[in-house]
């Protein structure tokens, strides 16, 4: 039984992580892809047009893989975790539905109008449907956040029989710990977005070739992106950890690397957790910042792990203290390369800095790295829970899965997902390569 628990934890966590490479570029490229428009609109300017159609078929493009690869995740609620789906079908079922019916419908709807009914719709339509395919994206993100957000901390539920059934629709969706996840998660997500364009922008640049367009991408992307950095550091970042503090307080203190209670509690910056001497090995620290970042006192107590049941601590506390370390970490940095390009350009010095054109070009991974470290943070601080303090994760995997029966289907998905995955490296090069022009000329 604890293999096949093992293989089913395995095997949602490669697709989910997988699956989320696709809907953070969605979401966030749904926002500036309505700017370009935006522009385009108000300057009567064609390249703006231009650059906002090339956006929408990699958006087009990503969102398909997106959807094939979310799809498998919603059905092993019902193979790899029945029992969960018995238990809180009841609540989780509301949001998933909506998510399907309501925002997938009026995303990809809308999508269809806006890559091929430019046209018709004349061009306030066609901005109304970018529009509209950013609005149907942000939704639908707000919808499954606000699934994981029921999860961490539970509300607006009643136990019947054994499982939860919803007594408060609107307590759900105002979840106070979904309200910062989701603005968290979403500013996370342009981010992503901003650092991709500013390096396709970049990459034309160096190429010598689609000048006016890499420009345009990386003006666009930059000053998108250094307003996210900081906002998603700042307010957002900030409160969702003041909410684990409050809801999660025995995750926090795995994730802060807090090994003992006490007041004026440091910030550690870098070291590693040693969990045989229940301490950090190598640390370098600011004194008393946790303390104060937390409660806006320099003295305040921070609980440290052995204040809580042993039962309850998170299962993997280093995985979890990484985790956490390398989102915060990766965001600093964003926000330090995103200050230096707007300074540039405000010189008018950056197009001509190929150093820092380089830094863009090679960033575009690690976006992706932090938002995936960000949710691996939510997600090992919640266990060992799937439902916080109601469901223990080994409550709720079906009885009757082998462990041969998830690991063939986890070995299915691998081979499954790279082939997905080479398809849409081949196709969204491809058109990179051919350029932004094409977008018009295949309009």
């Amino acid at each position: 039984m604890e293999d096949a628990l093992l293989i089913d934890r395995l095997q949602f966590a490669f697709t989910i992580t997988y699956h989320y490479i696709f809907p953070q570029l969605t979401m966030g490229l749904g926002l500036l892809i309505v700017i370009m428009k935006g522009i385009a609109l108000r300057r009567n300017d064609e390249r703006f047009n231009n650059a906002a159609r090339f956006w929408a078929k990699i958006f087009a493009i990503n969102f398909a893989v997106g959807v094939v690869t979310g799809i498998p995740m919603e059905f092993q609620f019902g193979t790899n975790w029945a029992r969960f789906s018995t238990f809180a079908g009841g609540v989780i079922g509301q949001t998933l539905a909506m998510e399907g019916v309501f925002a997938f419908f009026l995303e990809s709807s809308f999508l269809g109008l806006f890559l091929y009914g430019e046209k018709r719709l004349g061009q306030k339509g066609h901005f109304v449907a970018a529009f509209l395919v950013f609005i149907g994206s942000w939704i639908s993100g707000y919808l499954i956040v606000a699934t994981n957000a029921w999860m961490q901390h539970p509300v607006a539920y009643a136990l019947v029989n054994g499982s939860v059934q919803l007594n408060d629709f609107w307590g759900l969706i105002m979840n106070p710990w979904a309200i910062w996840q989701y603005t968290h998660t979403i500013i996370g997500a342009v981010v992503t977005a901003s650092f991709v364009v500013a390096s396709v922008g970049a990459y034309y640049l160096l190429a010598g070739r689609d000048s006016e367009y890499g420009r345009i991408f990386v003006r666009i992307g930059i000053i998108a992106g250094v307003l996210a950095s900081i906002l998603v550091a700042f307010p957002t970042g900030d409160a969702q950890v003041n909410n684990v503090y409050e809801y999660q307080p025995v995750a926090f203190a795995g994730m802060e690397g807090v090994f003992e209670t006490k007041e004026g509690a440091e910030l550690v910056i870098l070291g590693q957790p040693d969990m045989e001497k229940m301490g950090i090995d190598n640390p370098i620290h600011i004194p008393k910042l946790l303390s104060f970042l937390t409660h806006y006192s320099w003295n305040a107590e921070i609980k440290g792990l052995p204040a809580f049941p042993k039962d309850t601590w998170p299962t993997n506390i280093p995985l979890l203290y990484f985790s956490y370390h390398v989102m915060v970490g990766l965001g600093t940095i964003f926000i330090a390369i995103l200050v230096i390009s707007v300074l540039l350009l405000w010189k008018d010095k950056l197009f001509s800095s190929r150093w820092m054109l380089w830094i863009l070009m090679l960033s575009f991974p690690f976006p992706y790295i932090a938002n995936t470290a960000g949710w691996m943070t939510a997600e090992l601080g919640r266990q060992p829970w799937l439902v916080y303090n109601l469901m223990r994760t080994a409550a709720g995997s079906s009885p009757t899965v082998s462990a041969g029966n998830g690991l063939f289907t986890l070995l299915g998905f691998l081979g499954m997902y790279f082939v997905i995955g080479v398809l849409f490296l081949f196709l969204v090069i491809k058109l990179i390569n051919e350029g932004p022009e094409v977008a018009t000329k295949s309009h």
